[in-house]
């Protein structure tokens, strides 16, 4: 086994917004899930401006090596708060791999044995986590297949993933220098990654309560994705 200083470096990106009991339901997940993970893991959460106080400290874990939490000044959703903590992570990468998870546990951390696993068949090609199943109720899936046609037709590609993913250092200082990872970040993935490898992915269940996630917020991810 290789000594813990020539272990393979894993940085996950979680942005939140005042769900700080849902990111510490999600923590204790992770510790649990890397625990049997051959590797190195720390964190960065991306504060979205919460108005809800920020915890001083977070529990001691046994298998996160670092929690670092980096505030915007401004609430800015989840999409360019995760295009920040990656501008941000790209001016000093000390890592291999980098992992976008939610934080409300809709991206479930049972799969991350299995997303990093895949990635490390080819270490060099960033892998997603394809939805093959969701959580949310029939109304909303129904929506949903139909935002997946639109950005279908309009852009020839098969949209079935969002943030969840393990991307390789050479893709995440790729895409931290493109503008329009600012706008959708699976969109920007599938533009300018031209390989990508998948794991089957069923979308969790939100920690505190149902996803509510207005119609026409859907409208504008098809679109943003265009």
């Amino acid at each position: 086994m290789h000594g813990r200083s020539e272990m393979i470096k894993f940085k996950i990106l979680i942005p939140v917004y005042n769900d700080w009991d849902s990111l510490e339901r999600l923590l204790n997940k992770i510790d649990a899930e890397v625990a049997n993970i051959e590797g190195k893991f720390s964190i960065i959460i991306v504060n979205d401006a919460s108005t809800i106080e920020t915890p001083s400290n977070f529990s001691n874990y046994n298998h996160i090596d670092s929690i670092s939490i980096l505030n915007m000044k401004k609430n800015q959703g989840p999409n360019k708060s995760n295009a920040s903590g990656i501008r941000y992570l790209s001016q000093n990468p000390d890592f291999d791999y980098l992992i976008l998870m939610d934080g409300d546990g809709e991206d479930r951390p049972e799969e991350l044995k299995t997303l990093i696993k895949e990635t490390l068949k080819e270490k060099n090609i960033s892998v997603v986590a394809k939805r093959v199943k969701r959580s949310e109720g029939y109304l909303f899936q129904l929506l949903y297949k139909l935002h997946k046609l639109i950005t279908f037709i309009f852009t020839g590609k098969n949209m079935n993933f969002g943030h969840y993913s393990c991307l390789t250092k050479k893709d995440f200082l790729s895409l931290s220098r493109e503008k329009d990872l600012w706008c959708n970040f699976s969109g920007t993935l599938k533009k300018h990654i031209k390989i990508l490898n998948s794991i089957e992915s069923t979308r969790g269940l939100r920690y505190a309560g149902q996803s509510k996630v207005p119609i026409i917020n859907l409208i504008v991810h098809s679109f943003s994705i265009i």
